[in-house]
């Protein structure tokens, strides 16, 4: 029964999150270059403070440097490989769809990233419920405050590339399903080894670190080059720094 709890628990959380995200994301009204790219830019300061303040510092203080940097690496090239496939997916052409199909491919390779981060999430709140039911419940509710702009920064580039309201909703929610996963694992594997559990963060990591320098940043540059760029992006780091410490 405790670990049947632990997992619905980790399923509640990480897709309640990013599906409160995903609803806002698909019904903002303002769709215009500047606002998107915000949105977009916002996300990745987000994402590298839990690179930074978060993933990292927790993985170096149960293991090496060296395996840390393995597991970047891991997730690096495993994201690199994501990109690859989707992007024969899509016309490089310079046609009138070229820029949908940029975001709708932004918008994939984002929730493919944060289906592989959610999991070492849900380890995080299987293993937090083993030490104390206080930690676990900390664990779970700072992870999905800290998905929902995520939720919005997969369903704004996938509703805008053209895909239906419903089916960015579902491709939200699924990406969510992978920390009940983790909160299986975590509950099930509460003696894991310190090891794993380091390459398993260092992974979503660098999982992370590749969609924002090359998808998030990049595409919100295009869509516009200006100082709301950067102040989302600043936003989004100091917000994602706070929530951090907490």
């Amino acid at each position: 029964m405790e670990i049947l709890r632990t997992t619905l628990i980790g399923l509640f959380f990480g897709t309640f999150g990013t599906t409160i995200g995903g609803f806002i994301g698909i019904f903002l009204k303002r769709n215009s270059n500047k606002f998107l790219s915000f949105i977009l830019s916002f996300a990745s300061g987000l994402m590298m403070a839990i690179i930074c303040f978060d993933l990292i510092p927790e993985a170096l203080e149960i293991s090496s440097i060296i395996q840390v940097i393995f597991g970047i690496g891991i997730g690096i090239i495993s994201m690199i490989g994501c990109d690859i496939l989707v992007e024969k997916k899509f016309s490089q052409k310079k046609t009138a769809k070229f820029q949908k199909n940029q975001l709708l491919k932004t918008g994939i390779v984002v929730s493919i990233g944060l289906a592989i981060h959610n999991f070492p999430e849900g380890l995080a709140i299987g293993s937090g419920f083993g030490a104390s039911i206080k930690l676990g419940l900390s664990l779970a509710i700072a992870i999905c405050l800290h998905d929902i702009p995520e939720g919005i920064s997969m369903a704004v580039p996938m509703k805008n590339g053209g895909i239906s309201k419903t089916k960015v909703i579902f491709y939200v929610i699924l990406s969510g399903i992978t920390t009940g996963v983790g909160a299986l694992f975590g509950a099930i594997l509460g003696t894991i080894s310190t090891t794993i559990i380091s390459i398993c963060l260092s992974f979503a990591a660098g999982a992370m670190l590749y969609i924002v320098s090359g998808e998030l940043i990049p595409e919100s540059n295009k869509l516009y080059n200006g100082r709301m760029t950067a102040l989302g992006n600043i936003a989004g780091f100091l917000i994602g720094m706070f929530a951090m410490s907490i």
